[in-house]
């Protein structure tokens, strides 16, 4: 029975030896929120989530020797999400702003870009810069930062703000139903070339910013963030950010 006993319990110290080995061999997961619709920053194809936001999260796990967990939802719903804590940050080309600044802490940015007004091809409204927008309906997505740049020109020039909560906005400036939308410049052009959409740059950007990574403000995000400012610097030093960019992009969006 002595021998049955200590056998077992042999197994027993086995099994709890594997199970602690597998537990601390675990890595650390860091919760990325992403829409996945946000082509080519973040998108879904064949099921597999693709985009050089994806890429450049990949990375930074590697480096980092942490396992990236991107969870999916509307770009509405992510920073409601980032507030309560089911993710830890957001990777959706997230634009630095004041009033951004005042909630979150960001990671040094990856991606510079504009805040550009688009327009249907041919410009048949006949609309050349800013000053013409007076009197006209300006689309804009619902909880973005072109939102916030809308509602900003719309106090100084007396515009129609229509507010979306899907991508049909493009689909009505073709169609005429609003004369103009805005979005990022290097996120609408790779759109135009991949579905031949039936739209155009307005003039120059409306205002030019650039993207980081969110993280909600408390301590225990602090590390986190100087990991990833860390692993960013690095892969802007050894040249794998212009890699991603020029993979998607053909050309280099991450520097200033």
């Amino acid at each position: 029975m002595n021998k049955i006993k200590m056998l077992l319990l042999g197994i027993l110290l086995g099994t709890l030896f594997i199970a602690c080995g597998k537990e601390g061999s675990k890595k650390e997961v860091i919760r990325v929120g992403t829409s996945g619709g946000y082509f080519p920053f973040t998108y879904t194809e064949n099921d597999e989530l693709k985009g050089f936001d994806i890429d450049v999260w990949n990375e930074i796990g590697k480096r980092l020797g942490k396992e990236v967990e991107f969870k999916q939802a509307k770009f509405s719903g992510l920073f409601g999400m980032l507030d309560t804590g089911k993710i830890d940050t957001i990777s959706n080309q997230i634009t630095i702003t004041d009033k951004r600044l005042e909630k979150y802490d960001f990671s040094v940015p990856y991606v510079y870009s504009g805040a550009q007004f688009f327009v249907a091809k041919g410009n048949p409204k006949g609309i050349k810069g800013i000053e013409d927008l007076a009197g006209r309906k300006v689309a804009t997505e619902v909880g973005t930062n072109y939102e916030e740049i809308v509602r900003e020109l719309s106090a100084k020039i007396d515009f129609e703000t229509v507010v979306y909560n899907s991508g049909s906005l493009v689909k009505d400036v073709e169609l005429g139903r609003v004369d103009t939308f805005m979005m990022d410049k290097v996120s609408i052009i790779e759109l135009i070339k991949k579905n031949d959409l039936q739209i155009e740059l307005l003039d120059k950007p409306a205002k030019y910013i650039a993207n980081a990574f969110p993280f909600v403000k408390k301590e225990k995000n602090q590390k986190v963030m100087t990991e990833v400012n860390e692993a960013l610097s690095e892969m802007r030093k050894d040249g794998t950010l212009i890699e991603i960019s020029n993979k998607y992009f053909g050309m280099d969006i991450t520097s200033n």
